[in-house]
């Protein structure tokens, strides 16, 4: 059976773990400083972390960040303080497939809700359709597409900015 709750502050290490070894990949802009800033915002309080647990192992997780800490590219779609970001998804490669992401964010909706969030934006590469799928899943629409060089080396190198109002 598998759990979600909050992540623990002293989990935060095994989740960075966790992202190294099963988050890389084309599709994914995982860079040394922006994880960081994202383990900082959680150190801080400034964000949160959904994981999945199974058998008392972290098996998956998602960062929730909050508008004041969210990327700033993001503002122009929208202006309200209520608004929420999800960072960060991952499950372990052995775990895939199984609706795990898809819970995490249902997860992190929820959880921005219950704050009194407004809105949650997650973006994607275009032509990720793993993420497309759980993206889709979780009620997450596209709002926006553009090229995205810095970001993205592969395929369209554009990525895709999707929204869910809550």
């Amino acid at each position: 059976m598998i759990t979600y709750r909050l992540a623990l502050a002293s989990e935060a290490e095994a989740l960075k773990a966790l992202l190294w070894q099963h988050g890389q990949n084309e599709w994914n802009h995982l860079t040394e400083e922006g994880v960081n800033g994202e383990f900082e915002l959680l150190k801080q309080g400034s964000a949160s972390a959904m994981v999945a647990v199974q058998e008392g192992e972290i098996i998956g997780f998602a960062v929730l960040i909050g508008a004041a800490h969210s990327p700033d590219y993001l503002n122009k779609y929208t202006g309200l303080n209520v608004m929420y970001f999800i960072g960060d998804v991952v499950v372990a490669s052995q775990h895939s497939g199984k609706g795990i992401a898809t819970a995490l964010l249902q997860a992190c909706i929820a959880q921005a809700k219950h704050a009194g969030g407004e809105l949650v934006l997650i973006e994607r590469h275009e032509e990720n359709l793993a993420s497309a799928g759980m993206m889709r899943k979780a009620g997450f629409q596209i709002i926006d597409t553009f090229h995205d060089p810095q970001k993205r080396s592969a395929g369209s190198q554009n990525s895709c900015i999707l929204a869910i109002e809550l």
